[in-house]
């Protein structure tokens, strides 16, 4: 392991018992086929459940929409890349030729997918509770308030409170196809809705964008319904 993977652990306050792990955390599809974005999948949903924990014992009274708010202000990509920066992870990437000479280091979406895969790596390597508390420890200097629910609701959270105000089950996301220059990618995402018989496509520069059109997409479908 090289210097800099070895001060990442340091900042990360992890020992990796499997070294590849975190060698392929901070790798992105531009620079090998064992790239990052299954650990990535898999810290999405850690990142999730550890931010979901932190805010129930934080903010007790605020009901379950209110928390499903505060949570996607705070799992955005913008305060992903913050935490990424602190984290220096932008000096340990390994980027292919094209996308480095594009300032893929510097992309919020790659530093916040590299973020996500570390979580991911960190619970493959030590399990649920020491990957929950690199989550809660990121987040120990990120404000936290009930008034973060001001900000404008994102597609995502939107439909979510929209389907979970009607008592149905919660939409899944799934990257289906991916196209363009590796440094260049375009993502294409399907919303689906199996409990409603829907699906809809969305497409962005990063996973999170195609969620977020795809969700948007998936909303004027319901809202086109509920109209009737």
């Amino acid at each position: 392991m090289n210097d800099g993977l070895s001060q990442l652990q340091t900042r990360l306050k992890h020992n990796f018992k499997d070294a590849s792990l975190i060698e392929r955390a901070v790798t992105h599809r531009s620079f090998s086929a064992d790239h990052n974005e299954r650990l990535e999948f898999l810290g999405d949903s850690v990142l999730n459940l550890a931010v979901a924990h932190l805010l129930y014992a934080q903010l007790k009274q605020l009901p379950e929409g209110d928390l499903s708010r505060v949570r996607a202000s705070l799992v955005k990509q913008e305060t992903l890349h913050q935490l990424a920066l602190k984290l220096d992870i932008s000096s340990c990437l390994k980027l292919g030729e094209g996308e480095l000479k594009s300032g893929g280091q510097r992309r919020p979406s790659i530093l916040a997918d590299a973020l996500e895969a570390l979580i991911g790596a960190v619970f493959l390597d030590a399990g649920y509770e020491v990957a929950e508390q690199l989550v809660h420890g990121l987040f120990q200097n990120v404000e936290i308030n009930p008034s973060m629910l001001a900000a404008a609701k994102d597609p995502k959270t939107e439909l979510q409170e929209w389907l979970q105000g009607r008592k149905l089950q919660l939409p899944q996301y799934s990257v289906v196809a991916t196209s363009g220059a590796a440094h260049r990618q375009i993502f294409d995402v399907a919303c689906d809705i199996p409990e409603l018989s829907l699906s809809q496509h969305g497409s962005g520069p990063s996973r999170r964008a195609g969620e977020q059109a795809a969700a948007a997409a998936m909303l004027e479908i319901l809202k086109v319904k509920a109209r009737g």
